[in-house]
């Protein structure tokens, strides 16, 4: 009988300390009642004050609480951008491709495709800073790509965007840097005898970006490739191309019939 009183008195000292440990501080959400526009201004202050982590929490409360109300298709353009600040970009896609889906028309849509593409140049900035260092053939230059889309959509759609102007110069570093990892590559074909991935490699870069500074190069390339693979009316035409753009280019000092092969300069 002793023992059985025991194990009860035992129950219920656990029970009480349970439901003490439920009523502690730290335990209970301090916003369980605030409005949809206190958890906004809360979060704003929190992103304004450099705690990105915290207002993406308050956001998230928000969309939660208020799926319906004023402030949620806000919080999902700014939860996009702290996710952004907190130097987490795959969470930061996530949320404004889900944006752009959900709210195509929305009045600032053209700030979601500007903060994709911003999120993305960010993540490939050093493309062409990276030639004297990392080798560029074994980087991806997707990010570079996904930048320039979104970018020319923002372009495309809102030419009269507050983000068009910046966005159009972005998409001129984007292409020299995009043609720049395309010559790096090409370049490394080219010194390990892989003609013909050296010439396509090349041709990209005539296809896609003909007016950039790696055009001239990627002719020079082109026709000592195909004089190597024996294909001497594409080599020829590439030299005829290199010679009527660029007449006095440095590329014209040697050729596939000269004595220093071209891709010794390389």
């Amino acid at each position: 009988m002793k023992s059985n009183f025991s194990r009860i008195l035992a129950a219920l000292l656990a029970l009480t300390m349970l439901s003490a440990c439920s009523l502690l501080p730290e335990q209970i959400d301090e916003t369980r009642d605030w409005s949809a526009q206190k958890l906004f201004n809360r979060a704003k202050e929190s992103s304004g004050e450099g705690n990105f982590e915290e207002a993406i929490k308050y956001f998230e409360k928000l969309e939660a609480r208020y799926p319906y109300g004023a402030y949620v298709q806000q919080a999902q353009l700014e939860v996009a951008y702290a996710h952004y600040k907190d130097n987490d970009p795959e969470s930061a896609l996530a949320a404004l491709d889900r944006f752009i889906q959900l709210h195509p028309a929305h009045p600032h849509v053209d700030y979601a495709y500007y903060l994709k593409g911003m999120v993305n140049f960010i993540e490939d900035k050093g493309l062409l800073a990276s030639l004297g260092g990392q080798d560029l053939s074994e980087r991806d230059p997707r990010a570079a790509q996904e930048a320039f889309i979104a970018f020319r959509t923002l372009v495309e759609r809102f030419p009269n965007s507050r983000y068009t102007e910046d966005a159009r110069a972005r998409m001129a570093y984007l292409v020299n840097a995009l043609a720049a990892h395309e010559l790096h590559v090409a370049r490394y074909y080219l010194k390990r005898d892989a003609w013909l991935a050296a010439a396509n490699r090349a041709k990209v870069i005539i296809e896609q970006h003909q007016t950039t500074p790696a055009a001239e190069e990627a002719l020079a390339i082109m026709a000592q490739s195909y004089a190597n693979l024996g294909l001497k009316d594409l080599s020829a035409d590439a030299l005829r191309v290199l010679k009527l753009n660029y007449p006095n280019s440095v590329w014209l000092s040697g050729g596939p019939k000269a004595d220093k092969p071209w891709w010794k300069l390389w």
